[in-house]
């Protein structure tokens, strides 16, 4: 990441992003109340809406930068995509994709709502982790465990892009480097739903 100022700069920007986009609009309405819980919140079909300080420890170790394309997989009910897509402005764009067609819907409304022409939340195609026909990508957001680190993911990031995954039960931050080694970096423990790579 970058040094001290720049780190300084990446935490007061996602700082500025989770006030300006509220967790509670992309709540179930019986859970809205809730909303200022630092914990995950069950938004059905056995997927959560993630505990704040995880999401903004996530958005940190991304350092999205204005103009970015990201890809949010797992987007759930919509609040990462609005966050990746406050920190990308509009000269940016933003793809949430995901799994379960209930949630797609929640999430999509959720997003219309708060107005970011720039982001789009879809459904994943059966069979295909991320989007590849739609990279490369700048950043790419994971909401979900897997058990490995997913090849197919850093494939669609462009050269120097930078993926944020928990695999197993590490967050895991890598930067690609096309061509060379690609650079990876542990940062704690955090527990997600398992990931679901058809593989």
């Amino acid at each position: 990441m970058a040094g001290a100022s720049g780190t300084d700069a990446v935490a007061e920007r996602v700082r500025a992003a989770m006030v300006a986009v509220p967790r509670a609009g992309f709540l179930p309405r019986a859970r809205r109340r809730d909303a200022a819980y630092d914990g995950p919140l069950d938004i059905g079909h056995g997927q959560t809406n993630s505990q704040p300080r995880t999401v903004a420890d996530m958005l940190r170790l991304l350092a999205v930068r204005p103009g970015d394309r990201v890809l949010d997989v797992g987007a759930g009910s919509g609040w990462t995509t609005a966050l990746l897509a406050h920190l990308t402005g509009p000269t940016g764009s933003v793809l949430g994709v995901e799994r379960v067609p209930e949630l797609v819907r929640f999430g999509a409304a959720n997003l219309e709502r708060a107005g970011m022409p720039w982001a789009r939340l879809v459904a994943a195609r059966p069979g295909v982790l991320g989007a590849p026909d739609d990279g490369p990508f700048d950043r790419i957001l994971v909401s979900a465990a897997p058990r490995r680190l997913p090849q197919g993911l850093v494939d669609q990031l462009a050269d120097g892009g930078v993926l944020v995954i928990p695999v197993g039960a590490r967050m895991t931050r890598l930067v690609r480097h096309v061509g060379d080694s690609d650079e990876v970096s542990e940062h704690g423990a955090y527990r997600f739903v398992p990931l679901v790579t058809d593989d």
